[in-house]
């Protein structure tokens, strides 16, 4: 028998080869959400999760270098994709950077009504998670924070801007702190994407 994890038998057999394709299938129901609303807008995936990214974060992370490292794409692919949207007058160039090479992203009044359009696309995987008691959601959101810090450190993901990575926390005992609020976090606490983080020196 294959040790593979998308072989069935194998997979039955491991729990962690069982999560694999659990979290493939969810993947690929955001994929699919993701693309039906691209269609209905006449958008491509990435130039509304480009302006999701954009209508959230702080100004400098919105710009080609760091939006390939956020979605794990080439940037001429994201420069295709910021160019689609500075044509269709959903974004304008930020060019008061000190770098004249360097421009950011930001927002126009028509890219910010298509969010407000378009933003709600993972809703129908929210209102399935909204189903699930609190206490084991808190405990998948501990699980896949881990995941994602650890995937980070392996260099598999490029980004990450969890708790775990951050300068400003700290393991106190079982007890998570961050040193920025001054205060210890629980599990539910734990951050994907703070907008404070800053990444620790390893």
């Amino acid at each position: 028998m294959s040790n593979s994890i998308f072989n069935p038998e194998f997979q039955n057999e491991h729990t962690s080869s069982k999560i694999i394709a659990a979290l493939q299938r969810i993947s690929e129901a955001f994929k699919v959400l993701l693309w039906n609303k691209a269609k209905e807008f006449g958008l491509s995936p990435i130039q509304i999760q480009i302006l999701i990214f954009v209508a959230y974060h702080k100004q400098e992370l919105c710009n080609v270098s760091h939006l390939a490292q956020e979605f794990n794409i080439t940037k001429p692919t994201v420069s295709d994709a910021v160019k689609a949207l500075l044509n269709k007058g959903h974004i304008e160039k930020d060019l008061s950077s000190s770098d004249s090479r360097s421009y950011s992203i930001i927002l126009t009044s028509s890219g910010k009504d298509l969010i407000k359009q378009t933003e709600d696309f993972a809703h129908p995987i929210k209102s399935n998670l909204n189903t699930i008691e609190d206490t084991k959601l808190e405990d998948l959101f501990s699980t896949l924070s881990q995941v994602i810090y650890k995937l980070n450190q392996t260099g598999i993901l490029t980004v990450q801007r969890t708790c775990y990575g951050c300068k400003f926390y700290e393991k106190q005992g079982t007890t998570h702190f961050c040193n920025l609020l001054e205060k210890a976090l629980l599990d539910s606490e734990i951050r994907i994407d703070c907008p404070e983080f800053d990444a620790k020196i390893t």
